[in-house]
């Protein structure tokens, strides 16, 4: 069955990116997987009244089901209705890596979707952007490709060396393939390692000056940064505490996130800042009352501990607060 994503109550990420590159802040894309995480979002944006792109990847499409996910998705605005005055929420696909997935999402009442053809031949990629643009356009959902390779490690995107975006390819890529918004690679990276640090060791800084290089050949268009997770070390610290092993888990500074965030950058993904979130209160709640059973009593915490975990971002990272 073909749905369009107004009957669900999404929007696409046009206007949102508008108001953020005009107002100087990022919209938060944030993944989910489950109910606790989907509920966590949508009362977090709410909350902090920011507007918020509820992220599907592939993987979570085939653990969760992917007509139980757009429902979920649809249940989420009715959920917000019922608080009160909603915020815009956009439902997106997260690395999507074939026109078919891409093709399916948009009929299955996606508002827009990302392909990432950023590991084929540049005239792949911009084929394959092309192909999904020349889809989703007559349909009025948004399209995000990629330019450039993130390391890392996150579901089932995987690459083992970063390589960054070549600022000369952008006006070419963005004008051939009519994309709505670009992911560049400037240091960002997929998964809790991001980088390769020993303890006391600083994190190497983003490229700012390939992110300023990219804005000026392409002004005013929107830049999206993919592994933007700073890996709280505080999550971390719960979840070693509690028998967990993540040496050495670190992610992107905030202070950086913030500086792209006011910037060229209009949109900012987070995955697994959540996970560990989650993971940490879980494992707590393990260790701590080890008879527990019953699911509500351990994912009632990590829903807790994520809505809080999301409100700061926005507050204090993004500066998605208080905008609508």
């Amino acid at each position: 069955m073909t749905v369009s994503y107004t009957e669900l109550g999404f929007v696409n990420t046009k206007a949102m990116f508008e108001k953020a590159m005009k107002e100087g802040y990022a919209v938060p894309a944030y993944n989910f997987n489950n109910m606790e995480q989907l509920q966590a979002i949508i009362t977090a944006c709410f909350e902090s009244r920011s507007p918020v792109i509820l992220q599907v990847s592939k993987g979570a499409r085939q653990y969760a089901n992917a007509t139980l996910l757009r429902w979920m998705g649809r249940g989420a605005i009715e959920m917000m209705k019922e608080m009160g005055n909603p915020v815009p929420v956009a439902l997106h696909l997260d690395h999507g890596d074939s026109f078919e997935l891409c093709k399916d999402c948009i009929d299955s009442g996606f508002s827009s979707v990302m392909i990432d053809g950023s590991h084929l031949p540049y005239e792949e990629n911009i084929a394959l952007a092309k192909k999904v643009v020349e889809y989703a356009h007559p349909r009025n959902v948004t399209v995000e490709a990629e330019l450039g390779v993130l390391a890392g490690i996150e579901d089932e995107v995987s690459a083992d060396h970063h390589t960054y975006t070549d600022p000369a390819q952008v006006e070419d890529f963005v004008k051939r393939t009519g994309v709505d918004s670009l992911a560049i690679s400037i240091g960002t990276s997929h998964g809790a390692y991001k980088f390769k640090v020993k303890p006391g060791e600083s994190v190497p800084p983003l490229r700012f000056d390939i992110l300023e290089e990219v804005s000026r050949r392409i002004p005013g268009f929107p830049i999206v940064l993919h592994g933007a997770s700073s890996v709280d070390q505080r999550a971390v610290a719960q979840i070693n505490k509690y028998g967990g092993k993540l040496d050495n888990a670190v992610g992107v500074p905030e202070d950086q996130l913030r500086k792209a965030a006011k910037s060229a950058v209009c949109k900012i993904n987070v995955d697994s800042d959540g996970r560990l979130v989650m993971t940490a209160a879980v494992r707590k709640v393990f260790v701590e009352t080890p008879a527990e059973f019953d699911p509500r009593k351990y994912l009632g915490p990590a829903r807790t501990d994520l809505i809080a975990m999301y409100k700061e971002k926005n507050e204090n990272v993004l500066g998605s607060s208080n905008r609508y």
